[in-house]
């Protein structure tokens, strides 16, 4: 039977793929957003708001069977704006969804709640550890989620690695920019971390999955990623292979590299940030055994499927990404980076 589910950043990268996955099986589907909606159908509502306007969201909310959060701030953002929106907006949407009586709320949170663990796999009972802004805002987050199931209500909490697919810019855009014009990319290191990431049509397996559940099962919380995944130069190369330049990963000594990141990131000539930095050094996977057994997940694309994909993705929409931005649909500033061209 059709559902009405609402889904909060509903233009965003993740939001809009969802509201058509949805609206494709089926059932009502309700947007709110601060961004117009991509595109308009019967059985896609949008509301142009605040996730943090509680009026709003609860006139959004009413009649809903289930509630996906997506609405969320990503690292580039202040921490004043990384509390506001990831805290104070899950409080709100949550506060709405329970005086509603929505039946299901899922939480799309990020395995950053973890910060830079040193035990991989990490499981979901390995201690939120955040290390700046984002990652504690991640895990305030978590908490108000865990309140409200605490009051009774069945909310799901999702943990997807960095998510990509068609429509994802940031940082990748980088990458692809820099491959497509033919120059080498440069990594910290050996680039031999194993880096795990997930494809956006896994997510949206994920949260199918979830909102279908028995609620015993949906009522818990879950890691998401790439059961196949390499190391960054390998995917990275494969990218450059694709261009086809005949162009190199190169590595860059990690110490001395790092210390100009960091430099150029407390300038702001750089959108690499801190916990980036360090993050690309060390391994980083986590435990999608929970998933598997509890809610069927069976992610079907790798990390380098899914990067090549999003690279097709960009070569056939680029001038989508000729706007410079913050969220993930646009391509971040690379700031002085874009002057190290030359060098490769």
């Amino acid at each position: 039977m059709a559902e009405r589910i609402l889904v909060t950043g509903s233009s965003g990268m993740l939001g809009r793929a969802l509201v058509e996955h949805l609206a494709d099986n089926g059932h009502e589907v309700l947007g709110v957003d601060l961004r117009p909606a991509p595109g308009q159908a019967p059985e896609r509502r949008h509301f142009i708001g605040d996730v943090r306007d509680t009026a709003l969201m609860t006139r959004a909310t009413a009649g809903a069977s289930a509630v996906v959060h997506c609405a969320a701030a990503l690292p580039s953002y202040s921490a004043k704006q990384n509390h506001d929106i990831n805290v104070n907006g899950a409080q709100s949407v949550l506060s709405a969804s329970y005086q509603a009586g929505v039946q299901r709320v899922i939480h799309v949170s990020s395995t950053a709640v973890y910060g830079l663990p040193k035990v991989v796999p990490t499981t979901e009972e390995h201690p939120r550890e955040p290390v700046d802004p984002y990652t504690r805002a991640k895990a305030e987050a978590e908490e108000v989620a865990e309140k409200f199931r605490d009051e009774g209500m069945c909310v799901s909490i999702l943990r997807p690695k960095t998510f990509i697919g068609p429509g994802r810019m940031g940082l990748f855009a980088m990458i692809f920019e820099w491959a497509e014009e033919g120059h080498n990319f440069p990594i910290l290191g050996r680039g031999d971390a194993l880096i795990q990431m997930l494809a956006i049509e896994d997510l949206l397996a994920a949260i199918t999955s979830v909102l279908s559940a028995e609620e015993n099962v949906a009522n818990d919380t879950y890691n998401l990623g790439a059961a196949e995944f390499g190391t960054l130069r390998e995917d990275f190369q494969a990218v450059l292979d694709a261009a086809g330049h005949g162009k190199r990963v190169v590595s860059l000594p990690a110490r001395p590299a790092l210390a100009v990141l960091r430099l150029l990131e407390r300038t702001r000539l750089s959108p690499v940030y801190g916990r980036l930095q360090k993050k690309l050094l060390d391994d980083s996977y986590v435990s999608i055994e929970k998933a598997r057994e509890r809610i069927d997940f069976q992610p079907q694309l790798s990390n380098q499927e899914a990067i090549l994909r999003t690279y097709a993705w960009w070569r056939e929409n680029r001038t989508a990404g000729s706007r410079k931005g913050r969220t993930s649909l646009e391509a971040w500033g690379q700031g002085a980076l874009s002057l190290a061209k030359v060098l490769f």
